[in-house]
């Protein structure tokens, strides 16, 4: 039986609609709709621009339907961690803060004076990042109190699943990025949020992920001409749907890293790891589908090379992402580096600039020219993937033979050869549309099409091209050389 699924896959620098048919054991995809998304700057805040957001998923469906009428069902994934609080009324207390605005810079040092670090990773398995919905709702709570009386907790997808259904969840797979969720117990902790003095009274039902969430509201049918088309809950954070569509290779043993504005590298786990190695390591535990755990770590991935754009671009430079690669491989191999996690890369800006400045301030001198300012990066990430691989691989106890890699980073076929290279084994690169494929295949776990995540990757693996890269000959002692720098950066 054919049928036909919408998925809107919303990142942090834009968003599309993409139309799944599946057929005879096949998948095939078509881009209906894409639009841009960013942060939006007022009062001196970072916000989302939600209403516009709602527009375009609208948009978004309304071509779909001109496409075809005949639509199974509507799924939505985002980011993690960013949130509305949504009142009675069904509107937002205020704009959804954006999760680089500056606001939690020095909130962990309030935070943890109240429940200390190694507790909170104990309890949720969540790493720290000072833009995890605890330190967001933590800042918010103390500024405006008021946003929280008689609202309820939405986190983005889920905000965006009321929007089309009217159901009132938080989803699995999103709210475990939140840190505020009980690892073992997939739940809230309540216990964490009285001691933060959150009201718990703001924190939904926690819905699992492949399972109906409605139909789509009376209101939306007649605005949009259209049946009571089902909304389905998926892994609505969008790397719990990427991760599903890894099409893991038989019979090996293998890693992944979804590869986008942000690089996510881990294993897929059946139970979470809260020791105090897998904190100091970095490690966090999220949600998957199938009960699954996503055991990773977060990496900034190509946000690196898309703000070195953008401003290269203000400045009236126009310039493609291959160019840039090959700009790269120009310049002295591993003659600079930097951890791309640092603070000073996180918010928007002078990304070039930055990366200069670091480069100085760690006493490597002055980068000589803009090839070397991007040979830096690519260098960068591939020691970093190198790096937290092997820590993977010392909690685990495992030795990986392949990393998989998927979504849109896999299109930048100058990092994937210089990762290979530096971690010495095979990378497979893809499928690109990552997220967009797993959050199709969760719709039709939902209606019962697709019986579990196994039957969903034979789906992937018959459907979409995999590309294979292997590492160079003759260059893996430079890259152990260059770890070692690397590392010491990264524990400055």
């Amino acid at each position: 039986m054919k049928k036909n699924y919408l998925a809107f896959d919303l990142g942090a620098s834009s968003g599309r609609a993409i139309l799944g048919e599946l057929s005879d054991g096949r998948l095939s995809l078509s881009e209906i709709h894409r639009f841009t998304n960013g942060p939006l700057e007022k009062d001196g805040s970072l916000f989302w621009d939600f209403d516009a957001i709602c527009r375009e998923i609208k948009t978004g469906l309304k071509k779909a339907l001109l496409k075809t009428n005949d639509i199974s069902s509507i799924a939505v994934d985002t980011w993690g961690v960013d949130y509305i609080l949504l009142k009675k009324d069904g509107n937002a207390a205020r704009l959804p803060y954006h999760y680089r605005d500056a606001r939690t810079d020095k909130t962990s040092e309030k935070v943890f004076s109240i429940v200390p670090a190694a507790h909170i990773y104990e309890k949720t398995g969540i790493q720290y990042m000072q833009l995890n919905t605890l330190y967001q709702l933590f800042e918010h709570e103390k500024t405006h109190p008021e946003d929280f009386e008689g609202s309820t907790l939405l986190l983005i997808p889920d905000a965006l699943t009321y929007m089309l259904c009217g159901d009132r969840a938080c989803e699995y797979t999103e709210a475990s990025t939140s840190n505020l969720i009980d690892a073992k117990q997939k739940n809230w902790d309540l216990e964490l949020i009285e001691r933060l003095g959150l009201p718990s009274s703001v924190f939904p039902r926690i819905a699992m992920p492949c399972t109906a969430a409605g139909k789509l509201t009376p209101e939306l049918q007649k605005e949009l001409s259209c049946p009571a088309i089902s909304v389905m809950r998926i892994g609505s954070h969008d790397t719990a749907s990427a991760v599903a569509s890894v099409p893991a290779p038989h019979g090996k043993k293998w890693a992944y890293v979804s590869c986008g504005t942000w690089a996510l590298l881990g294993a897929e786990l059946d139970q979470p790891i809260l020791s105090e190695k897998a904190r100091l390591a970095g490690f966090t535990n999220e949600g998957g589908l199938d009960g699954k755990i996503r055991f990773l770590t977060n990496i900034m991935g190509t946000w690196l090379l898309q703000e070195t754009k953008r401003v290269w671009e203000e400045k009236g430079r126009k310039i493609s992402y291959p160019e840039m690669g090959a700009m790269a491989m120009k310049a002295e191999p591993l003659k600079f580096l930097i951890n791309p996690n640092d603070k000073k890369f996180l918010s928007p800006g002078d990304m070039p600039g930055n990366i200069r400045d670091y480069c100085m301030e760690t006493g490597q001198g002055k980068i000589p020219d803009d090839n070397a300012v991007l040979r830096c990066v690519y260098d960068s990430l591939a020691l970093y993937f190198r790096m937290k691989l092997e820590e993977l691989q010392a909690l685990l106890g495992v030795k990986y033979e392949c990393l998989n890699i998927v979504g849109g980073g896999t299109k930048d076929r100058t990092l994937m050869q210089l990762a290979s290279d530096c971690l010495g084994i095979a990378v497979a690169a893809g499928p690109v549309e990552a997220t967009s494929i797993g959050n199709i295949i969760g719709q039709a776990m939902a209606d019962g099409t697709l019986s579990n995540l196994a039957d969903a990757r034979e789906i992937v693996r018959s459907s979409f091209d995999v590309e294979e890269f292997k590492p160079s000959s003759g260059n893996a002692v430079t890259w152990n050389g260059a770890l070692e720098k690397f590392r010491k950066l990264c524990q400055a």
